[in-house]
């Protein structure tokens, strides 16, 4: 009893220290969207507001580019050399990225220099974040406990949600406490310095965290060493079932993450402060919910949980998305976001462990991640990009049918595979 006892103290540090590290990976991250708006005009020469966003956005989808890289190198790093070296050497790249955002003069002092340092910052961030996905997902997922492997799974969401609720949190005090233009002159440097600050705490703690039974288990297994051909060759059903199921979930959570606040500005037509205020609200009780669905999961499946979120999705993303640009109530604009998240809470609760049970333990850091990576680059690291488009050419209407489609076809796939809560490769270690 005792011996059990402290097993679980023991699960529950690493779940803890697993989870606050992703918080700072992905509050690095999303520093980057939160403050778009301000330091777009530093890097890129004078024009027309969705003209300096669309160079922004391009840069942040550029950083998706390198995911996939990442979610090699990085995944076969963490199948090869264990989860925690993976999570460790994740936020050091992640650190040096941002502290390059934060030092980097603007346009105006050093000309095409500027953006091209900021290119290779998010490059060095994509590589980490890459890699971090699958790493804190393969983590989380291999030390719960079976029967509540959804629940603690979800806190790489909650942990992820709220990384980007510190960042608005930010952003929001630095809009009480500093006037406007002196946001736009020097302050939007803060938050990306605080966040190589803080990459450099979790660094330590993450060097303290205890390696997974699955890892040990799989060292000692006679099977091929994780690498791309491995997964490609061995597992293609898994590796393609990955990126299809992401496809629809991954698009509509950065469409109404990531791209709402500018959303709200550029459509909707709110000021930036009210449009920071509605997306952190919304946000707050988006991330309250992922433990809930992710233990719903335990208990009926995953499978129902991902079909909700298709079946929902499909229905009511482009009644959302029209209602939302024509309101100028910022009550009503919280309800609507807030309805969009809920809906996108049946992929984002679970999409994790889902990924995790389908891949041995000596592949499974490099399976969830790199058929992720793949997905979410295509898909949700062009969000804003694909939106902004759609607004410039006067077809903003386009971007709600584009997301609308694309998770219909995943719920087409959340409909014909099986519930890996009961086909769980994890209870196979």
């Amino acid at each position: 009893m005792q011996n059990t006892l402290a097993d679980r103290r023991q699960r529950l540090k690493s779940i803890i220290g697993g989870s606050a590290g992703n918080m700072v990976e992905w509050y690095d991250w999303y520093v980057y969207s939160a403050f778009t708006l301000y330091f777009a005009p530093i890097f890129f020469p004078k024009g027309d507001q969705t003209a300096q966003l669309l160079n922004a956005a391009a840069v942040f989808a550029v950083g998706f580019v390198m995911r996939p890289v990442g979610a090699w190198i990085m995944g076969i790093y963490a199948d090869r050399k264990g989860r925690k070296a993976g999570l460790t050497l994740s936020v050091t790249l992640m650190c040096l990225g941002s502290l390059m955002i934060a030092v980097t003069p603007g346009y105006e002092s050093i000309g095409t220099l500027a953006p091209v340092i900021l290119v290779l910052a998010r490059l060095l961030q994509g590589i980490s974040v890459g890699g971090e996905y699958g790493a804190s997902a393969t983590y989380l997922s291999e030390m719960a406990g079976k029967d509540r492997r959804g629940f603690f799974s979800s806190f790489q969401y909650v942990t992820l949600i709220s990384g980007q609720l510190l960042a608005l949190g930010v952003l929001l005090i630095l809009q009480q406490i500093l006037p406007e233009q002196d946001i736009e002159a020097w302050g939007w440097r803060i938050p990306f310095a605080i966040g190589g600050v803080l990459a450099v705490v979790v660094f330590y703690l993450r060097r303290g965290l205890s390696e997974t039974q699955s890892y040990k288990n799989a060292q000692s297994s006679k099977e091929p060493r994780s690498s791309g051909m491995t997964l490609f060759v061995k597992y293609p059903r898994q590796a393609f079932t990955v990126i299809a199921l992401t496809a629809g979930g991954t698009l509509a959570f950065y469409a109404y993450t990531t791209y709402l606040q500018k959303f709200l500005v550029n459509t909707s037509g709110f000021g930036r402060e009210t449009a920071s205020q509605i997306t952190a609200a919304a946000l707050f009780v988006f991330m309250l919910l992922q433990p809930v669905a992710g233990a719903l999961s335990d208990r009926i499946g995953r499978k129902p949980i991902m079909v909700g979120f298709g079946i929902l999705g499909v229905l009511f993303t482009y009644l959302i998305f029209s209602t939302l640009a024509g309101t100028k109530d910022p009550f009503m604009a919280f309800a609507l976001a807030l309805g969009a998240l809920v809906i996108v809470t049946g992929y984002t609760s679970i999409n994790a462990v889902v990924k995790a049970e389908m891949f041995p333990a000596h592949i499974r850091a490099l399976g969830v991640a790199l058929p992720y990576a793949i997905a979410n680059t295509v898909f949700g690291g062009t969000a804003e990009y694909v939106a902004l488009w759609f607004k410039q050419a006067g077809i903003e209407y386009g971007f709600f049918v584009y997301v609308t489609v694309m998770i219909g076809l995943s719920l087409i796939v959340y409909l014909r595979m099986k519930d890996t809560r009961h086909h769980s490769q994890i209870h196979e270690d």
